[in-house]
């Protein structure tokens, strides 16, 4: 696999431990310890948490995150819990997004993240599973699934961004590079109250919307981002040979979500259903509605 470009903390070891401690936050407030596994792939080390992984009677599920985030952002609040039935988690800290992971990545256009995804598999001894991706881990998904279909039991996008380019809308762009160019909490806060969440409806409690703003700050200034962003991959969606659930937030501002919805009409053979949501932002995985139809589904499919 060609190494296309490497992210890194600048501070490796202070940037580390950091981390760390927001991580033991997290538990301590959700009142659990996850599971940690760490494993060699082309990309180098790559970074899994899990729940429930001992337990080889439970259906399994691999979550990939979105960019600039760690798949733990998935429990907050106990968001876990939200699938409303027992399952192995494995929560995957994708190469070049500042996570534990390595900040070593392929050419993001090429298949090669699907064949990472393959050796996660392999080396976690999974031999099919579902998975699900927000974002970023959405793109994942669907190299994944055209490289390796027959590991998938079924695929769940959240928010893709692989469906469109992103949104070139002022007010997109405004609350996107806010942060960026000022990464201070009051500018990751409006870029979150605008673009991830929608407030009368899609928020977070006050614990852990202050840890994702210390996250995002932490993102931001600590870590060098030069992991490429994904791209509307277009006819090759043609090539995804799984079935594959929709999931969209009408009030995502980076993807809007009918745009969306139409090129997975147009592209995905194998596109079972879409759901949207109302007043839901971008940050869709944090949504509890949005996790109890992945439950609900994966137990409607399980029992076919």
């Amino acid at each position: 696999m060609q190494i296309k470009s490497k992210s890194y903390f600048k501070d490796q070891p202070a940037d580390i431990n950091y981390f760390e401690d927001w991580v033991t936050k997290l538990e301590k407030n959700n009142g659990r310890k996850y599971e940690r596994y760490e494993i060699q792939t082309s990309l180098g080390k790559t970074h899994v948490w899990g729940l429930n992984t001992k337990e080889d009677n439970l259906e399994t599920l691999v979550i990939f995150p979105g960019a600039r985030t760690t798949a733990l952002i998935w429990d907050f609040d106990k968001g876990l819990e939200n699938f409303n039935h027992k399952m192995r988690i494995f929560m995957v800290e994708t190469n070049g997004l500042p996570n534990l992971s390595d900040g070593e990545t392929p050419d993001i256009k090429s298949l090669d993240y699907g064949h990472w995804a393959n050796e996660v598999f392999e080396k976690l001894e999974i031999d099919k599973a579902f998975i699900a991706g927000a974002s970023f881990g959405g793109l994942i998904c669907m190299k994944f699934g055209i490289v390796n279909p027959e590991k998938i039991k079924a695929a769940f996008l959240l928010n893709p961004g692989c469906l469109q380019p992103f949104s070139m809308t002022l007010s997109n762009l405004y609350f996107n590079l806010l942060p960026i160019i000022s990464p201070t909490e009051n500018n990751v806060s409006k870029f979150l109250d605008k673009a991830v969440f929608s407030k009368s409806n899609h928020s977070l409690s006050e614990f852990s919307e202050k840890m994702l703003v210390d996250y995002e700050v932490f993102a931001i200034s600590r870590y060098k981002d030069n992991t490429q962003k994904p791209y509307y991959m277009n006819e090759q969606l043609s090539e995804v040979k799984v079935d594959t659930y929709l999931l969209e937030g009408d009030k995502d501002l980076l993807f809007p979500f009918q745009k969306s919805i139409n090129n997975a009409k147009l592209h995905l053979k194998n596109l079972k259903a879409v759901e949207v949501f109302e007043n839901v932002g971008h940050g869709i995985e944090t949504y509890d509605k949005a996790l109890n139809y992945i439950g609900d589904k994966i137990k409607e499919i399980a029992k076919s």
